[in-house]
């Protein structure tokens, strides 16, 4: 998945669970010609409550710079999942990623890392 959980936060009232694209896997042949030009700034989605508390997605997203072009390119968050405000390809990353959820439901103090 293009994600990775750096950190989950809990309060009494909300979840603030941070998120960071991943760069593209070393065996991809776009990296062959992509380099990584760091991040856009921080967005902020608001998803469904968890047990009453307010649940915020916090989103860091890459870019690359085309070394053939010389453009900046991004993953397409336009292609969105229907019914959603998030990509089909992030959408996907929480249904297969469920146990975020429930240990959030629990109390549990989490730290996220790969």
């Amino acid at each position: 998945m293009n994600y990775l959980v750096t950190h989950v936060e809990k309060s009494e009232e909300r979840y603030h669970v941070h998120l960071e694209e991943k760069n593209y896997a070393e065996d991809d042949p776009r990296k062959n010609y992509l380099l990584s030009k760091g991040y856009f700034p921080i967005i902020t989605l608001q998803d469904f409550p968890i047990r009453g508390h307010k649940v915020f997605l916090h989103i860091k997203r890459r870019r690359w710079l085309n070394t053939i072009t010389g453009k900046i390119v991004f993953r397409d968050w336009n292609e969105v999942a229907r019914g959603t405000r998030m990509t089909i390809e992030f959408s996907a990353f929480f249904k297969r990623n469920w146990w975020i959820r429930g240990l959030m439901m629990f109390g549990a103090s989490v730290v996220f890392m790969e």
